[in-house]
């Protein structure tokens, strides 16, 4: 039972298929050492033609070389079966051959007389004829063509495998056809190389088939001479019709596997076939066929030509072209009337393909911009732009939705504008070939050009000529090329809006991303403890303040460790801060130096914490308010002014308060609470604002 069961298993279809390639490579290293019968040739003679014309058919039927990515395995194992074939033949050749002309079989009889009648000098001169043809012409060439495509390919990699990662990055494809891009380059790169070393094999059968038949020739002699007691003239023709009838039955295969390698390399393009290319590329244009056919009737009318016979072919593609003409207006014809009834857009009814989504981050370019974000120009803008996102990621905690960029016909032909779920929120000129001189504060002169401003962050700044970006540098300058300030532009804008950027489905990514590594930790939080709009406004209040949001772990585990108690958006945002307050201070302070501050004098802290506490919604009495705006804001420009920045330490009570309260009129003030500070870090107060000026 057990027997019959392996047996039927080992027989399975599929395992049958596994066995095919190990038992044929078996078969034909048999065929080398084993005596075959004559039958047995023939059909294994046959078999070799019959596989080198599939391997051909396939060649001319497949779209794309990767089609037939074994096909360099298929050129080994055809020259491995001739070359066993030439073996078996010649051993059969040398002992039966004094016996007649069908000693080796009726294949080498049938090719030895019918093929070149039966004349050994016909059929030498045919059998060096093929060879030359294989082995200089065809395989030649076809190696040539695999080894310059194998060595463009190698070259093409890099640039290949950017380009799958640029798209990537910019969210064109995802991960699984990035992956599926990847293979195929790298298979396409194998395939070249296997069949730049392959082609190698055809030629050395070439080679191998020539020595053979000189070997067979004298041998024979030898063997019909000395051992049959043959005449000299009737050795020679047995022994040279059955080695001629031998090698032309292996050159023909060899020569129909050297063309199928030859269409497999050559091939451009994966539009169709290749039977269907050459007629659309070749026979569809009715101009060429009509100069073709009167150039061959002129030369029929010629006295002494060929006169049928080129007047025939004549007319025979005067006819294509006839017919070619009449097919193009017909076609035409069958498309105006699926033209003809298009509704007018008016009367038409609105469906829900006429809504557009809005882009979340788009930039729109005047015609003269084009060429920085064109992909087939190599555009440097739209490489930097999806640079910006991954160190936007990197740096902020979040994947932004993609930068989709259009042409706009209605700007400026070097202006630009950046738009964010379909609203301007920045715009700018830009200049391709010249570069942005931007005054730090300190140059030592002047530049001529177009005067300008920095969009990014508001600086003078001067549009110069490649010339002069030299001087600009000499003068103190900061020079950037037209690529560099859109895209600083973009960048500051995304930074800036964050918190808009931030969205629910952005919300629902970052968690499912965290959930890789802590998935209890996220399952507990979201739904059970909080809903995912709440979580969503807590990472938007931190974003409106400038703290990342990297350390989702830490801010997952205070949310899950506050939210039984608190479920209000601004106490939860104040705790996180609490936790994130080491990393805050850090990107305010580096190092482990002193933190220095302003801070509010007791009396106005002791006024806004009535006024916190006085049961109001906060408001601040517009005398004060507007003493607290001025003075915030000349102690954050002396701040600045000393190079540091100006941050504003308060009591927790006050901190959403003041933040957003001052957060419009000094955009560059950073308010933080005493909580947030780490006992590590030592406070000094550099500034105190006073209630009176």
């Amino acid at each position: 039972m057990n027997g019959s069961l392996n047996l039927r298993t080992l027989f399975a279809p599929s395992n049958i298929r596994q066995l095919a390639g190990p038992l044929l490579i078996v078969l034909i290293l048999s065929m080398m050492v084993l005596p075959l019968p004559p039958f047995v040739l023939d059909l294994m003679f046959t078999f070799n033609i019959a596989v080198s014309v599939m391997v051909m058919l396939v060649a001319m039927y497949t779209r794309k070389p990767l089609d037939f990515s074994v096909f360099p395995t298929i050129l080994l194992l055809t020259t491995l079966l001739r070359l066993s074939l030439n073996v078996a033949s010649t051993r059969i050749v040398l002992l039966e051959g004094h016996t007649g002309p069908d000693a080796a079989g009726k294949v080498i009889e049938a090719f030895g007389h019918f093929l070149v009648g039966g004349n050994t000098a016909v059929g030498l001169v045919v059998f060096i004829i093929l060879t030359v043809i294989n082995f200089v012409v065809i395989t030649k060439g076809a190696g040539r063509i695999a080894e310059v495509g194998a060595r463009f390919t190698l070259d093409a990699m890099p640039g290949k495998q950017m380009a799958i990662d640029a798209d990537l990055n910019a969210g064109l494809i995802d991960e699984k056809e990035a992956k599926k891009r990847r293979a195929e380059t790298s298979q396409e790169a194998d395939f070249y190389g296997a069949m730049d070393g392959a082609s190698k094999f055809v030629r050395g059968d070439a080679v191998a088939g020539i020595l053979i038949l000189g070997i067979n020739v004298i041998g024979g002699l030898i063997v019909g001479v000395l051992q049959h007691n043959m005449e000299l003239g009737q050795a020679a023709t047995n022994y040279t019709l059955l080695t001629i009838g031998d090698g032309l039955v292996a050159q023909l295969p060899a020569l129909i596997i050297s063309v199928a390698a030859g269409l497999v390399v050559s091939r451009v393009g994966d539009e169709g076939d290749m039977g269907s290319q050459v007629i659309g590329q070749v026979f569809s244009n009715p101009q060429v066929l009509v100069l073709t056919a009167a150039i061959l009737g002129i030369l029929g009318l010629i006295p002494g030509m060929p006169n049928f016979v080129f007047l025939l072919l004549a007319s025979g593609l005067g006819y294509m072209a006839w017919r070619g003409g009449l097919k193009k207006p017909e076609a035409a014809e069958e498309e105006a009337p699926s033209a003809a009834p298009v509704i007018p857009p008016e009367s038409q009814d609105a469906s829900w393909s006429d809504v557009t989504p809005v882009d979340v981050l788009g930039l729109e370019v005047g015609y003269r911009l084009i060429p920085m974000v064109d992909k087939g120009q190599d555009g440097e803008l739209l490489k930097r732009i999806r640079g910006l996102r991954k160190k936007f990621a990197r740096d902020i905690g979040f994947l932004a939705a993609p930068v989709h960029i259009r042409d706009n016909l209605e700007l400026k032909p070097n202006d630009y504008r950046i738009v964010m779920k379909g609203v301007e929120i920045g715009a700018g000129s830009a200049f391709p070939g010249q570069f942005m001189a931007i005054n730090p504060g300190r140059v030592s002169g002047p530049l001529t050009g177009r005067e300008t401003t920095d969009p990014a962050f508001g600086l003078p700044a001067v549009w110069i000529d490649a010339s002069q970006r030299e001087q600009a540098h000499a003068l103190g300058y900061t020079v950037v090329d037209a690529s560099t300030v859109v895209a600083t532009h973009i960048n500051h804008l995304i930074l800036s809006h964050a918190s808009e950027l931030l969205g629910r489905t952005e919300t629902q990514a970052l968690l499912e991303h965290i959930a890789k590594e802590s998935p209890k930790l996220v399952e507990d939080l979201v739904p059970k403890l909080l809903p995912l709009a709440t979580v969503q406004r807590v990472l938007q209040n931190l974003l409106d303040e400038g703290v990342n949001i990297r350390d989702m772990r830490s801010i997952v585990e205070v949310l899950a460790e506050h939210a039984p108690r608190i479920q209000d958006a601004l106490e939860l945002t104040s705790r996180v801060r609490q936790a994130l307050g080491r990393a805050i201070v850090q990107g305010l302070f580096p190092g482990n130096g002193e933190v220095q501050v302003m801070a509010l004098d007791p009396g106005l802290e002791r006024v806004l914490m009535q006024a916190m506490g006085g049961g109001g919604d906060g408001a601040i009495e517009p005398g004060l308010a507007d003493t607290l705006l001025r003075e915030t804001a000349a102690a954050a420009q002396r701040m600045e002014d000393t190079g540091l920045p100006a941050v504003l330490l308060v009591p927790a009570p006050l901190r959403w308060l003041l933040s957003r309260f001052l957060r419009r009129s000094v955009p560059s003030l950073k308010v933080i609470a005493n909580s947030e500070v780490p006992e590590t870090r030592l406070i000094r107060v550099s500034a105190m604002i006073a209630p009176t000026s």
